[in-house]
């Protein structure tokens, strides 16, 4: 199966679609053209599609509802390429040179079964929870 991606004018996928490995070879070699022809006959000539690939061997991921699709990007080793990727969590975090992932500007603090770390994007630090078992909630730790 060959998996399209169709996007609004944002880059939003709005749908992802399977169709038959048959549509997009041509000579035993695969075409991504023939597949966004035939997403546009079945959608509309205005749709815009993208190939997506199960095992993310194309574009980073597989593509999800509400993913963007971002191109020149510099990553998975590549100087400048085109990849499904989540939205970015906060505006300082940046995509990562060799994943089609969002890292902060600081590494989070290894977790623990009594930790957790929230990223505070007005100081660009992690922010330390504690749980607290006697008031069975998580605390700020100093």
């Amino acid at each position: 199966m060959a998996y399209f991606a169709e996007l609004n004018s944002n880059n939003v996928v709005l749908r992802v679609i399977s169709i038959s490995n048959n549509i997009t070879f041509d000579n035993n070699i695969e075409k991504e053209n023939l597949g966004i022809e035939f997403c546009q006959k079945l959608y509309g000539q205005t749709t815009k599609w993208v190939q997506s690939s199960y095992n993310g061997k194309i574009r980073g991921h597989f593509a999800g509802i509400g993913m963007i699709y971002m191109t020149n990007v510099e990553t998975l080793g590549v100087g400048s390429t085109d990849i499904f990727i989540r939205h970015q969590p906060y505006p300082s975090w940046s995509v990562g040179i060799h994943t089609a992932e969002w890292y902060p500007p600081v590494p989070m603090p290894p977790e623990n079964e009594s930790t957790n770390y929230e990223w505070n994007e007005e100081t660009q630090t992690w922010t330390n929870y504690e749980w607290n078992e006697e008031t069975e909630t998580w605390e700020i730790r100093q």
